[in-house]
Formats: structure tokens, C-alpha cells, sequence
């Protein structure tokens, strides 16, 4: 049996993620009581498998196969555009955060185990060669560079909002 996540540890890690968020940007769910829960499942996580897997999906205690689900996962930020919220509610946009709109639940977007296995195996990154997966976005204010299907709501060098990017490639 593991041993409990101590008040502590948690305190911590949210205080890392929360800096860490907001450097960059993002936001971390302003609910604390939900947050401080999905940070527990980080640490249990991290404790169970070595690595921080989203507490809110089955990791098969493989890095390799989990990767795209080490938090801050894979699918946080086109979860962000869509749904103002990644798929566990850790990471919110500014409208959940001021209150605007409230969290709803968000649909899986991760591929079944089968559809991953098969694009690892194929090497298919769903791009071209010589093409890009991604369109790069531009920040005007500093030049920060992003590759993903809509700007970063903030920039998380300058702190630009979204409005201040461009489309570069």
C-alpha cells in the first residue's frame, strides 16, 4: 500500500503548477478543492509510474505509450480552444476563470489504444511529408513562435493576447 499524499506535497506541486501556468500563459482551475484532488492523482501518478500521467485517464504504466498523456498532456491546448478546459479540468481559459461560462465536461479526444498503436507503427504524424501537422502562429508583439491549430490565448513570453498573433507559416 502507498503512502497517503500529504497536505504538503500537494501545496507544493500546486504552487509549481500554478506558477508555472500562469508563466506561461494558462490558468490552473480556479475550483481549489477540484484542483488540489486532480493534483493528488499527479502525485499518485508519479508515484504508481515514475511519470505525472493525467489523473483523469487509464496510463498503462509504459512512458513510452503514455506520452501523449504526461501532464500537461498532448491534448491540452487544442481542449482549450474547443472546450475552454483540457479534458480533467486542471488547465482552464480566462472566460472559465473569470467566471463568464462555467467548466463542462469535455469529450475524449485522445485516440483509442488500436488507432495509437497503429500510427506509432506506421510512423503516420497525420502530416505530409514536407508539410507541416500545424499552422505556425507568430506573436507581433515579441516574434514567440507556436506551432498549433489556434494561437495561445496569452504568449506566454510577452503576455500578449491571442488578437496579437498572426499566422506565419
Amino acid at each position: 500500500m502507498s503512502e497517503p499524499v500529504g497536505r504538503d506535497e500537494k501545496e507544493t506541486l500546486y504552487r509549481r503548477l500554478f506558477d508555472e501556468a500562469e508563466a506561461g500563459g494558462y490558468h490552473l482551475n480556479p475550483d481549489v478543492d477540484f484542483t488540489m484532488e486532480l493534483v493528488e492523482g499527479l502525485i499518485v501518478n508519479q508515484r504508481r509510474y515514475g511519470y505525472p500521467a493525467c489523473p483523469c485517464r487509464l496510463a498503462s504504466g509504459l512512458k513510452s505509450e503514455d506520452l501523449d498523456i504526461i501532464c500537461p498532456c498532448d491534448y491540452r491546448d487544442p481542449d482549450l480552444d474547443d472546450f475552454d478546459a483540457c479534458y480533467c479540468g486542471l488547465y482552464v481559459t480566462g472566460r472559465i476563470l473569470d467566471g463568464e461560462i462555467p467548466l463542462r465536461p469535455i469529450p475524449e479526444r485522445r485516440p483509442p489504444e488500436e488507432e495509437r498503436k497503429r500510427r506509432e507503427k506506421t510512423g503516420d504524424s497525420a502530416a505530409l511529408p514536407g508539410t507541416l501537422s500545424h499552422p505556425v502562429w507568430r506573436c507581433r508583439v515579441c516574434g514567440y513562435l507556436c506551432a498549433r491549430d489556434n494561437p495561445p490565448e496569452i504568449c506566454p513570453v510577452c503576455k500578449a493576447k491571442k488578437d496579437r498573433f498572426e499566422r506565419f507559416i
